[in-house]
């Protein structure tokens, strides 16, 4: 078993003070939107160093200089990627640790997006190789070759969006709204779909202006809700406008399911869901990947043709996957991915160890409490916002202690 200290993101949509929550410590100097506990290449986590999650020194820059260099778990598992991974996993995937987990804090609403199938990743990444893009560069859509489906566990109540509704529901939402633009959306959802609409709104040729949207929000706003066909859908519009004036992303959510998830509940979106997460903190956990498609709520990139491609614009329900109980203390949610799995640990008496389901490469977080941790001959103690990797040739790993925790693995 290996400490392990993720890799802050101060994305600007993130929250200053609920990660640095969970580590017990006081608001950072600017926001700490995501922590990345994986070998990604663009965000390894240390091993061997530290005792939380977050080094100081990433949270409070001005006041705690950066510690020296330490071994990354990328560098870590290469050196022997049969102990580190299981024959199995270097069979499937080579000597790369499949998932990513993050902790993930939004305070503000992230992008519109979407994510590419693996073979849509393999594609677009040797499309850009070839047309000499570097994968630095802020117009790169493809950083990798792999596909990012991904799994939010909440830690709060979690609001996001994902899918898109039913054509008929869509049309109920924006029959009432007294803007032009809503009007002439309902006339082309009737010819054109789920798909024409949300091109619609995102194609150069028919983008919506600033004002139209402008007009769309306040119509959202001044609906009442006892008269709203969704009231949450106004209420998201409106609040998406305040942040992103007169992007057609406002627009876009009135087609989209939104989606509350309470704490232990989860989210999973596969490739070319559209989705947005809108705020609260949450465990997440994907395939080894950095690919988003963005089309709008962001400063950043959008790629509307390359979105367009990769989208799937089927309406379905948002897929909640409910945890299969594995023994009184450990539940696991089974993504329908071979990448990873997600395993909840309730421990509630020190005196009894826990065996906990896994044998290859595992992750595990302290999210509350504390408990000691025994695999491959080897004792260790963590407390809330720290975290360990299980490497394969540790073997069965068992736990006791009083405190809430969770497992990446690799089903």
């Amino acid at each position: 078993m290996l400490e392990l200290r993720g890799r802050a993101r101060p994305y600007q949509w993130g929250s200053t003070s609920a990660i640095p929550g969970l580590l017990g410590k006081p608001p950072a100097e600017g926001p700490v939107a995501e922590v990345w506990l994986g070998a990604h290449p663009d965000g390894p986590a240390s091993v061997g160093v530290g005792t939380s999650i977050v080094d100081d020194s990433q949270l409070y820059p001005s006041r705690v200089p950066p510690g020296p260099p330490s071994q990354s778990l990328a560098e870590w598992i290469a050196q022997d990627p049969g102990a580190a991974l299981g024959e199995s996993v270097v069979e499937r995937y080579g000597t790369s640790l499949p998932y990513l987990l993050k902790v993930i804090a939004p305070a503000e609403p992230l992008s519109l997006q979407v994510h590419p199938s693996i073979e849509q990743a393999e594609e677009g990444f040797a499309a850009e190789e070839a047309a000499g893009v570097p994968r630095s560069a802020p117009d790169r859509n493809y950083k990798d070759r792999n596909h990012k489906p991904e799994l939010a566990y909440a830690l709060t109540t979690f609001e996001a969006l994902a899918g898109f509704r039913a054509r008929r529901r869509i049309g109920e939402v924006l029959k009432g709204l007294d803007a032009p633009l809503a009007q002439r959306l309902r006339a082309v959802l009737g010819m054109g779909g789920v798909r024409g609409a949300f091109e619609y709104l995102l194609r150069e040729q028919t983008r919506p202006s600033p004002e139209e949207v402008a007009e769309v929000a306040e119509a959202c706003a001044a609906r009442p809700a006892a008269d709203s066909p969704s009231a949450r859908a106004d209420r998201v519009a409106a609040m998406l406008s305040e942040r992103y004036p007169g992007d057609p992303g406002v627009v876009a959510s009135l087609l989209m399911n939104p989606v509350t998830l309470n704490p232990g509940e989860a989210l999973f979106l596969s490739a070319g869901t559209v989705h947005a997460y809108l705020s609260g903190v949450a465990v997440e956990i994907m395939a080894a990947s950095d690919n988003v498609l963005r089309a709008g709520l962001t400063h950043k990139h959008v790629d509307v043709p390359e979105l367009l491609a990769v989208l799937n614009s089927s309406a379905s329900p948002p897929t909640r996957i409910a945890p299969e109980r594995v023994n009184a203390a450990v539940s696991t949610f089974y993504a329908p991915v071979d990448d990873f799995e997600l395993s909840e640990i309730r421990l509630r008496d020190a005196n009894t160890r826990v065996r906990v389901r896994g044998i290859g490469p595992r992750t595990v977080l302290c999210l509350r409490g504390a408990a000691q941790l025994e695999a491959g001959g080897r004792v260790r103690s963590v407390i809330a916002g720290q975290a360990v990797f299980v490497p394969a040739s540790d073997g069965q790993l068992t736990m006791r202690g009083i405190g809430h925790l969770v497992q990446a693995a690799v089903p």
